[in-house]
């Protein structure tokens, strides 16, 4: 079954995908990997692909989650933040 969550971009990820928000249908349970992969082939953010972090209702995810998704759901994609 597929659902449709809110996906949330910050920084980088905001720059490239052109979005500050928008709704995406996954799986209903997804891994973190293949949310990842979707994530990134749907916005274009290849360039920073191996630096994203997804976080799922302000939580960060381990790469080996296996996410279980509701319709009320919110996915982060944080890219790594420059600092000075």
């Amino acid at each position: 079954m597929s659902i449709s969550v809110k996906i949330l971009f910050f920084a980088k990820a905001k720059e490239l995908s052109g979005l500050k928000e928008s709704q995406i249908t996954l799986p209903e349970t997804v891994s973190y990997k293949q949310l990842l992969q979707d994530v990134v082939n749907k916005y274009n953010l290849k360039p920073i692909e191996k630096n994203i972090i997804i976080a799922l209702n302000q939580e960060f995810s381990e790469a080996d989650k296996i996410f279980k998704l509701e319709e009320s759901d919110i996915i982060a994609v944080i890219p790594p933040l420059s600092g000075g």
